[in-house]
């Protein structure tokens, strides 16, 4: 069988700052059918020192992803479908994924004006209890996908399952108690557990190819 995905092209976005952070990863596939599909993989800096003296560094991130959707756009094509995703380290409605990064949660918006702007799927899981990571015992949704107009339109090809956006819990990842946190694996100066995964529970969407 041939592979659903190819990858063509990859490209690291800097997130300027003084101090080293992670980069931004695109990648550029292109399906078994032909069509070109933008993967634009994030892991932005941490809240370690404080939400809020930590906030103006993910929101460079932030305005970095915004900057290169954009250019993205103007070099591949105004139609070229985009997917955002990854640890973004803030929740849906945070300053730097709406103000910046420009992530909203209306689909009327989106696919209405001509900003590029990208719809969060994880908006409809807030408020539910659910979330891809636990601090101090409280859910924080910070693993995130965007999708650009061109993954949610009627006539697009390619296109994300509306309200398929999920946090994966599997049981054997999943700590007992109260609070239903992952279970982690360890590692960096922490005890190794190997029955463990990763201190984030895996978040999944759907995709849907026209023939």
């Amino acid at each position: 069988d041939s592979a659903l995905f190819t990858a063509e092209q990859q490209f690291s976005h800097f997130v300027m700052r003084r101090t080293a952070t992670r980069d931004i990863l695109q990648v550029n596939f292109r399906t078994h059918k032909g069509r070109l599909l933008v993967a634009v993989c994030n892991h932005w800096p941490s809240r370690s020192g404080g939400e809020e003296s930590s906030a103006a560094y993910r929101a460079m991130a932030g305005e970095t992803l915004a900057y290169f959707h954009q250019r993205i756009l103007e070099t591949e094509g105004k139609g070229t479908p985009v997917l955002a995703m990854g640890d973004f380290n803030d929740e849906p409605h945070n300053p730097s994924l709406v103000d910046f990064a420009l992530g909203v949660h209306t689909k009327t918006k989106v696919t209405n004006v001509r900003n590029a702007l990208f719809l969060n799927l994880m908006w409809p899981l807030l408020g539910r209890g659910l979330g891809s990571f636990y601090f101090d015992n409280s859910p924080n949704l910070l693993d995130q996908f965007l999708v650009n107009k061109n993954l949610i339109v009627q006539r697009s090809p390619l296109r994300a399952v509306e309200g398929s956006a999920q946090v994966v819990r599997l049981p054997e990842m999943t700590a007992r108690g109260d609070y239903p946190r992952p279970k982690p694996f360890g590692g960096m100066g922490k005890p190794i557990g190997r029955a463990g995964f990763s201190d984030h529970f895996p978040v999944s969407i759907m995709l849907t190819e026209a023939d």
